[in-house]
């Protein structure tokens, strides 16, 4: 059996018993009833994902995985590809959005190449787990093979797992990849039927007449390769990228292994959209951090069932705002723990 189906195999739907003993205590701490908003159900969503009351959720990863798209030879981008290797290096390096973040929220980062064009060099920090130099051309074949796409998945499958066999005990999800809103999009139009022209936005500001083009391609992606809706990986090798196979891949690992997730913008969320899609009971395990200004990342959220608790107006990506989301989620762990309740001091429930 393949990396890939053990990994699906093993993911088991939320402890509902947990979460309404969480639940009962939530609704008893020392507060009007709801009046924490989002972060009481960041804490009874905890619960179930752990099995416990007061999981510890301490020990912070940050998971960025980089690569290259072919369909960038379709002028759907404003940055040069050589910008993926750069901004690569400078999130291992520390002086990348991410990396700052994370350094804030206290969360190690780790850094993938799984198809970027560019080669490592031998002494990088950054761990090569190539499958090749980016993906092939959407808008005139299959941008990968169903293999490849397989092999994605496994690598971000792989990297969680190392990271939860290190003691990581809740993963944020990022990435690296010049044009990565292009797939992005076209997962999104092929799983839903949406035009892409409702969904592609600027990017890495990206002009107007750019953005137009953005769509047409993804249009003749779609129309040539006829991913099936129905098949998460049959639309991740026609339209997708190597680094989201990859988060989606560290989404279904962290499912598999009771970790919460932390999905980051568009991209993460299209990552999201594979995993849900490959194992429905992943959604249960991810936490959607932030409402990216990205065109098209509303439509994804709404997508998968998720609402985003944080909207700063962020277009980034990288991973930027899962890593301040590590916060948000603390926050909400630190309430369920550390306040009394209303049982406690005599009170009834308010």
């Amino acid at each position: 059996m393949s990396l890939l189906n053990e990994t699906l195999e093993k993911i088991q739907p939320l402890d509902e018993k947990m979460m309404e003993t969480s639940k009962k205590r939530v609704d008893d701490l020392l507060k009007p009833v709801g009046s924490l908003g989002v972060l009481e159900q960041i804490a009874v969503q905890l619960s179930g994902i752990s099995g416990e009351m007061f999981p510890d959720i301490s020990k912070k990863a940050m998971l960025v995985f980089c690569g290259d798209h072919g369909v960038f030879e379709e002028g759907v981008a404003a940055a040069p590809q050589e910008v993926t290797d750069l901004m690569a290096k400078m999130v291992i390096e520390g002086k990348s959005g991410v990396a700052a973040l994370s350094k804030q929220a206290g969360a190690d980062v780790f850094v993938c190449d799984v198809g970027m064009m560019s080669d490592l060099d031998p002494k990088s920090k950054i761990l090569d787990k190539k499958i090749r130099k980016g993906t092939s051309n959407m808008r005139k074949g299959p941008a990968m093979s169903r293999d490849e796409a397989i092999a994605s998945l496994e690598a971000g499958i792989d990297l969680a797992e190392r990271a939860i066999k290190n003691g990581y005990n809740i993963l944020g999800t990022g990435e690296v990849g010049i044009c990565n809103t292009t797939p992005s999009a076209a997962i999104f139009a092929a799983f839903s039927g949406v035009d892409p022209g409702e969904l592609v936005g600027a990017g890495a500001n990206l002009s107007e007449e750019k953005m137009i083009n953005k769509a047409q391609v993804i249009r003749d992606a779609i129309a040539l390769n006829k991913p099936d809706k129905n098949d998460a990986i049959d639309v991740l090798a026609k339209v997708g990228g190597f680094e989201i196979g990859a988060m989606a891949g560290a989404m279904i690992a962290g499912a598999a292994h009771r970790v919460p997730v932390l999905i980051d913008g568009f991209i993460s969320t299209a990552a999201a959209a594979v995993a849900i899609a490959l194992k429905p009971e992943v959604d249960g395990y991810l936490i959607c951090s932030h409402a990216s200004a990205e065109r098209g990342a509303a439509f994804g959220s709404e997508f998968i069932g998720a609402k985003p608790f944080l909207n700063m107006g962020m277009r980034l990506g990288e991973g930027s705002g899962a890593a301040i989301a590590f916060n948000i989620v603390e926050a909400a762990l630190y309430m369920n723990r550390e306040m009394t309740t209303y049982t406690a001091v005599g009170l009834g429930v308010v």
